[in-house]
């Protein structure tokens, strides 16, 4: 991308584009208590003049997450609960993003239980709304949060699933937190392919993800705390695709937000895989990425999978009201791909916000001003369900 093309991003490491968006991810983050730039910038002056070096990116973001958990553990031993509360959440966040670059395996894997550990005890103390829950799936089930709204009539109901590379731990923070203000409760949910049911249960992702979708519906319209007429869909980033692909096939949900388009899945990753077998900075991260997600060998197989991951003839049939919401300089996903989903939907209600410089968040899943997103999608959400 060209200079120009990145004045509406903050790039805490100038021409690393990966590096950067990660460390901006983690900013929006203290929005909702679980970060600190202070912090942040700690670990990141140490890995200046390092880019690309994924090795040096884990050891200081893991020692980062390894001294806020001796931190909230000593406040806990002083009876000071909510300290403790804020130090987990901020070890959660460093500890799942110290990962982020590291390929498949029990170091990667153990990086995440603790993250999962961290962020729950920072959830109990912090966010004691929030409920650990498994969801029924084929035989097995999903590991999801459900965050209460304030109430106690029943709710309409947000289930929200991940992207590519983003976990149910985050989403009940930046999705779920802004609908619970708004009177909606939230299943964040790990699918097929994402967060924990990928890492720790090893279920890879599929494209009919209306099965899941399916399954993470019944759940919330069996609790006494949800409006089963009144509950919705929402993902992003890899789940404006999914998303979508729910609300075609999946006719109970009342209403739908894509949280970065997708229309064709297989397209978007022809063009990115050509910029990573370039040479691009994170390449060899980033190539190990599709092929875990997907559940293939190589990444010649996941390419071919995700050919089945495309909205052709799919979103003609969402009848429910529908948001599509996107970034006018998206770096990983094109603007146009927003547009081409806009047309093919066959609701009536349908609705598409392009976020511009001028409003904030007009990066990839508004990677660069994340509230600005969760407000507006929230806000979409509570006028629909």
């Amino acid at each position: 991308m060209s200079e120009d093309a990145r004045k509406h991003l903050f790039e805490y490491f100038p021409g690393n584009f990966v590096w950067s968006q990660q460390i901006n991810s983690m900013i929006d983050m203290a929005i909702w208590g679980a970060a600190a730039m202070g912090e942040i910038d700690q670990a990141g002056r140490r890995l200046r003049n390092r880019e690309g070096d994924n090795e040096a990116w884990f050891t200081e973001w893991h020692a980062l997450a390894e001294d806020m958990e001796r931190k909230a553990e000593a406040a806990d031993t002083a009876r000071h609960p909510l300290t403790a509360g804020t130090h987990y959440l901020h070890a959660g966040v460093y500890f799942l993003y110290a990962e982020r670059f590291i390929p498949p395996s029990e170091r990667k894997f153990a990086s995440y239980r603790r993250s999962m550990h961290c962020f729950e005890e920072g959830f109990k103390r912090r966010y004691p709304n929030i409920e650990r829950v498994e969801v029924p799936y084929e035989g097995k089930s999903l590991p999801a949060f459900f965050l209460k709204a304030p109430g106690t009539d029943a709710k309409p109901t947000v289930v929200c699933f991940d992207g590519l590379d983003l976990c149910k731990e985050m989403s009940i923070l930046f999705a779920g937190v802004e609908l619970a203000n708004r009177g909606i409760n939230t299943l964040a949910i790990d699918g097929p392919g994402q967060g924990e049911a990928l890492r720790l249960r090893k279920l890879p992702s599929r494209y009919d993800y209306e099965v899941p979708g399916t399954a993470a519906y019944d759940y919330v319209a069996g609790r006494a705390d949800v409006d089963p007429k009144r509950v919705g869909i929402m993902a992003f980033s890899m789940g404006g695709y999914y998303a979508p692909r729910i609300a075609a096939f999946e006719k109970r949900y009342a209403a739908c937000a894509a949280w970065g388009a997708h229309f064709d899945y297989h397209a978007v990753w022809v063009e990115r895989r050509k910029h990573l077998e370039a040479g691009g900075r994170n390449a060899s991260s980033a190539l190990f990425q599709l092929p875990w997600v997907m559940g293939t060998p190589d990444m010649d197989s996941a390419m071919e999978k995700a050919k089945g991951f495309r909205l052709a003839g799919v979103a003609e049939k969402i009848e429910c009201p529908i948001l599509i919401v996107h970034g006018l300089h998206d770096t990983i996903v094109p603007v146009e791909w927003a547009h081409k989903l806009y047309a093919a939907v066959g609701s009536k209600k349908k609705f598409l916000k392009v976020f511009t410089p001028e409003d904030g968040g007009s990066e990839h899943c508004h990677g660069d001003n994340r509230i600005v997103g969760s407000n507006y999608v929230a806000d979409w959400l509570a006028d629909n369900l």
